[in-house]
C-alpha cells in the first residue's frame, strides 16, 4: 500500500525531531566521574591514547586582544587545496601571494626599512635595511630563508618576517629568494641558499653573520648549517629557526594532538603534505637536508628556536630543542600561549610580535661579536 503525503510528512518530522534530540543528547557533558571511569577504561592498555571530543576556547586575558583575535579565527580557505597539476599549483601559490604583498608597503613604513632587490651568487635576493642600525650592528647581517611550506612566498611575498626582523631588531637582513616547486623542486631551495651563503662569508666574518627563518624557513636553517659542517663552510655565530618543519613527515604528537586545534596549518593530510610530497620529488622523507632532525646537531652553534601551544610544528620544535641541548649545544626556546602555527609574525601590531622579534635579537646581540 502506498503511503499518504501526510503519512511521509509526519515519517519525516518524526525522523528530524529523533535526530534533534540525539545531537542534544550527545551534546550534553558527560559527568566527570562517568568520564574518568569510560577514559580509565579506554586507555588501560599500553599504546595509543584516547581522548574525548571536546573543544577549546581563547586563552586567557594573558594574551593580548590581538593575538586572540587570530587564535580565534577560522581556518584559512586553503587548508584542503589538492592542486593535480603544476598550472594549478601555479594558481593557489599566486592568489596567496598577492594577499601577502598587499601588506608589504603599509609594513614598510610602520616599520621604517628600505628593500633593495639584487642577486647575490646569482640568486635573486632582497636586501633589507632598517633606518637606524646601532652601532653594534653596524657590520652585523642575517640571512633570511622564508617559510611557506617550499611551495608558497615567492618573491616580495616573503619579505614580512624579514621586514619584521630589521626593524624591529635594527639588523640588515639579506632575503633569499629561492626556486620553489612546482617547477625547481629539491634541491633547488638549499642549492640556492647555500650558493647565498658560500659568497657571504667570503666578504664577511662568520661571527657577524647569522641565519633564521620560519617553518621550511626554520627547517632550511637547520639544513643549511648541516650543509655548512659536511662541505667544510664557515658555520654562522648563532640561527634562529622558528617553530622549523624539521620532520617533513607526519611524524611527532603534535601531528595528532594538534591537528584541527592549529587554526593556519590545521593537518598534514591537508594541502601540506601534499607540498612535502611535492618538494621532496621522491626523495626520502627522512633525507637531513628535508628533514633536519635526522642530522648531527654537533657544533651547531647557539639557537632561539620559538612555537606555540597549538602549534601543529610543536613537536617539531621541541625534538629540535632536545636533540640540539643533548649535543651540548645552547638552545633557548620560546612557547607562547594559545598560538598555531607562527601567528607570532602574523600581525605586525600585536605585542607578540615585537616580543618574539626583540627576544631573537638579544639573543643574536649576546652571540654576534660587533
Amino acid at each position: 500500500m502506498r503511503r499518504s503525503h501526510h503519512a511521509i510528512a509526519s515519517l519525516s518530522i518524526t525522523l528530524a525531531v529523533a535526530a534533534l534530540l540525539a545531537t542534544a543528547h550527545a551534546q550534553t557533558p558527560q559527568p566527570y566521574e562517568e568520564l574518568a571511569k569510560s577514559e580509565a577504561a579506554a586507555n588501560a592498555d599500553n599504546g595509543k591514547r584516547v581522548a574525548p571530543l571536546k573543544s577549546i576556547g581563547n586563552p586567557g586575558d594573558d594574551v593580548s586582544p590581538e593575538m586572540q583575535a587570530m587564535i580565534g579565527a577560522p581556518y584559512p580557505p586553503h587548508f584542503n587545496a589538492d592542486p593535480k597539476t603544476p598550472a594549478e599549483w601555479k594558481e593557489l601559490i599566486d592568489r596567496r601571494a598577492k594577499l601577502s604583498i598587499a601588506n608589504v608597503p603599509a609594513m614598510k613604513q610602520k616599520l621604517g626599512v628600505k628593500v633593495e632587490e639584487t642577486k647575490i651568487a646569482g640568486v635573486h635576493c632582497f636586501i633589507v635595511t632598517p633606518a637606524r642600525i646601532s652601532r653594534a650592528n653596524k657590520r652585523r647581517v642575517l640571512v633570511h630563508v622564508h617559510g611557506g611550506g617550499y611551495v608558497f612566498g615567492p618573491g616580495e611575498a616573503a619579505l614580512p618576517e624579514a621586514i619584521m626582523m630589521a626593524g624591529f631588531g635594527g639588523f640588515k637582513v639579506i632575503s633569499v629568494d629561492y626556486r620553489m616547486p612546482p617547477d625547481f623542486p629539491y634541491p633547488a631551495a638549499m642549492d640556492d641558499a647555500m650558493a647565498v651563503w658560500k659568497q657571504l662569508v667570503k666578504t664577511n666574518d662568520r661571527r657577524r653573520l647569522a641565519i633564521f627563518g620560519t617553518s621550511t624557513g626554520g627547517a632550511m636553517t637547520l639544513a643549511m648549517v648541516l650543509r655548512a659542517k659536511n662541505e667544510k663552510l664557515p658555520l654562522p655565530a648563532a640561527i634562529a629557526p622558528g617553530t622549523p618543519w624539521s620532520d617533513i613527515d607526519e611524524i611527532g604528537d603534535s601531528y595528532k594532538s594538534n591537528e584541527w586545534v592549529d587554526n593556519v596549518l590545521v593537518t598534514w593530510d591537508g594541502w601540506l603534505g601534499r607540498a612535502a610530497k611535492l618538494y621532496a620529488n621522491g626523495e626520502s622523507l627522512k633525507n637531513p637536508y628535508i628533514s633536519p632532525i635526522y642530522g648531527d646537531f654537533k657544533g651547531f652553534p647557539p639557537t632561539i628556536l620559538t612555537t606555540g601551544t597549538r602549534d601543529l610544528f610543536l613537536s617539531n620544535t621541541v625534538r629540535t630543542h632536545r636533540k640540539l641541548r643533548r649535543a651540548g649545544v645552547i638552545a633557548d626556546l620560546n612557547v607562547y600561549e594559545g598560538q598555531s602555527h607562527a601567528q607570532y609574525q602574523f600581525n605586525v601590531d600585536a605585542p607578540e610580535t615585537r616580543e618574539a622579534f626583540t627576544d631573537i635579537a638579544r639573543f643574536f646581540d649576546r652571540h654576534l661579536e660587533e
